[in-house]
């Protein structure tokens, strides 16, 4: 949509390397992972403990923290005021369907 910003673009690979760093940390295994200019996929197996929730929160909270000191110039112009990611975010659960059907349904869904 023209409303919103391709910002993630110039940081993908800092992005993408936050995250990995993340998981690793918190032991979530990275299944699909992908950057779209202002928005991001991210399928991942974790252990029951943590909760949809907890793992969101953790994940959000150390990237924009990282993304802002890596890139506070630059983040500057397009978020003043504003947090790195929207509060919103969407979860579902895998079950049955296999990780290749997630990847698939991943690489296929390029929102417009």
């Amino acid at each position: 949509s023209k409303y919103r910003n391709a910002i993630l673009e110039p940081i993908e690979e800092s992005l993408e390397a936050s995250f990995r760093d993340v998981c690793d940390e918190y032991g979530y295994e990275i299944l699909a992972l992908h950057i779209s200019p202002d928005h991001v996929h991210l399928f991942l197996s974790a252990h029951p403990k943590h909760s949809p929730s907890e793992i969101v929160r953790t994940v959000k909270s150390i990237t924009a923290r990282e993304m802002w000191e890596q890139h506070e110039p630059f983040l500057e112009e397009y978020l003043w005021g504003g947090g790195f990611w929207k509060e919103s975010y969407y979860v579902g659960t895998a079950g049955d369907v296999s990780t290749e059907t997630v990847e698939q349904y991943i690489e296929r869904t390029e929102h417009v």
